[in-house]
C-alpha cells in the first residue's frame, strides 16, 4: 500500500458527505490526544461519558458542566455537530436520584419531577447546539420473555417513564431530534422489542424522532442480513436512524483469548472486509441513516480494552494506535460515493 502523508489522507466525513455525518465519541483525554484526528475525519462528536447523569449532576442540584462544555467548545470551534448522550439510563445515574435524604425510596411524582428538572436544565443549556439527544438508553431487556429491563426508573415511575423523558426533552428544546438508543439492536428478538416500544410511543403521540443503533459489533456477528433487516424494520416506523456507537471488536463476545499483543494480519484483513460490507450497507440505506458515529476514533483508546476480558487490548477502529489509517480505513473509503473523492472538477 502506498504511504500517504497525513495531509493527503482524504477526510472520511467529506467522502461520505452525500450520505451521512461521520461522528466519534470523545472523552476529556482523547479530546487532547486525538484532536487532529477528530478535526480531519469527523464532523460530529458525542460525549462518551461527560453528558451522562452522574457526570452532570452528581449531587442533587449540583451541576458540573465543565467537561461537557469543553467538548461543546471544541465542536463549535471546528464546525461540528454534537449528539447528546444520554439523558435517562439505568446505569451511571447517582443513587440520590431515587432516594430521599433518609435513604427511603422516592415516589413516582418525586422521581418524575427530578427527571424533568435534570432534563430541562441540561437540554436547555445546549439548546441549538446539541441537535440530537439519546433521550432514553437501553430500556429494553435482553432476556427472553421480558420486555423492559428492570430498573429503578421502571420500578418507581412505571413504564411511562420513557414517554415522560421524551416529553420533557421536547419541551426543553422543541427543535432537537430525540432518539431511543440501544445495543443488540440487530438481534431479531430484541429488534422486535425495540420496534414494539418505539411503535407504541409513536402511536401515543410521544415526540420521538429516531432509533439509535449502537452497533457494538464484531467480525462475525451480527450478520449483514440481520443488520439490514434491523435497519429496514426501524425505518418502516417512519423514524430517522443514527448509528450511534460503532466499533468492530476483533474478538467475538464469547472469545476469551488473551495471547495477542497486536492484531494479526488475518484479523486486520477480516476487519477491513467487514467494515467495507457494513459501509456498503449504510450507503445503500442512507435515505434512512443520517449519522454514523464510531464509539471512539483510534486504537490507542477504546472502552473494549479490558472488556469483557480484563488485561486484554482490542483494536476496533479505522485508525491504529499511532492514529495511522488501517486497511479498514482505505476499504471504507473505497465504498464512499465516487463523486466525493474525485475532488473539484
Amino acid at each position: 500500500m502506498t504511504h500517504h502523508p497525513k495531509s493527503d489522507i482524504p477526510r472520511l466525513h467529506e467522502a461520505y458527505s452525500a450520505c451521512f455525518r461521520i461522528g466519534a465519541a470523545v472523552n476529556p483525554s482523547t479530546l487532547t490526544t486525538q484532536a487532529d484526528l477528530f478535526r480531519h475525519h469527523f464532523n460530529s462528536l458525542t460525549a462518551e461519558n461527560e453528558m451522562k447523569f452522574e457526570k452532570l449532576q452528581p449531587a442533587s442540584g449540583q451541576y458540573t458542566f465543565e467537561a461537557a462544555d469543553r467538548l461543546i467548545d471544541f465542536a463549535t470551534a471546528n464546525g461540528m455537530a454534537v449528539r447528546g448522550h444520554t439523558l435517562v439510563w439505568h446505569n451511571q445515574t447517582p443513587d440520590w436520584m431515587f432516594a430521599h435524604a433518609d435513604g427511603t425510596p422516592v415516589d413516582r411524582d418525586t422521581l418524575l419531577a427530578r427527571m424533568q428538572a435534570h432534563i430541562a436544565t441540561v437540554v436547555s443549556r445546549y439548546k441549538g447546539i446539541v441537535h440530537a439527544w439519546d433521550v432514553v438508553n437501553e430500556a429494553v431487556s435482553d432476556k427472553e420473555g421480558e420486555f423492559l429491563r428492570p430498573s429503578q426508573w421502571l420500578e418507581i415511575a412505571g413504564e411511562d417513564f420513557i414517554a415522560k423523558a421524551f416529553e420533557y426533552a421536547h419541551a426543553a428544546d422543541p427543535n432537537a431530534l430525540l432518539f431511543y438508543n440501544d445495543y443488540n439492536e440487530s438481534v431479531p428478538e430484541k429488534r422486535e422489542k425495540i420496534f414494539a416500544l418505539v411503535q407504541s410511543l409513536r402511536e401515543k403521540g410521544v415526540p420521538i424522532h429516531g432509533v439509535g443503533l449502537q452497533a457494538h459489533w464484531n467480525l462475525e456477528e451480527p450478520s449483514i442480513d440481520d443488520i439490514r433487516a434491523a435497519i429496514e424494520r426501524y425505518a418502516s416506523l417512519g423514524v430517522r436512524l443514527h448509528i450511534t456507537e460503532l466499533d468492530l471488536s476483533v474478538f467475538r463476545f464469547a472469545d476469551r483469548r488473551t495471547d495477542l499483543t497486536a492484531p494479526t494480519e488475518e484479523l486486520l484483513a477480516k476487519q477491513a472486509d467487514r467494515y467495507a460490507q457494513i459501509f456498503r450497507l449504510f450507503k445503500a440505506s442512507s435515505a434512512h441513516i443520517e449519522s454514523v458515529t464510531f464509539w471512539g476514533a483510534a486504537d490507542d483508546y477504546t472502552w473494549l480494552d479490558h472488556f469483557p476480558v480484563h488485561g486484554r487490548k482490542n483494536w476496533p477502529f479505522l485508525f491504529d494506535e499511532k492514529h495511522r489509517p488501517k486497511r479498514s480505513f482505505w476499504d471504507v473509503l473505497e465504498e464512499a460515493p465516487p463523486s466525493a473523492i474525485a475532488g473539484p472538477g
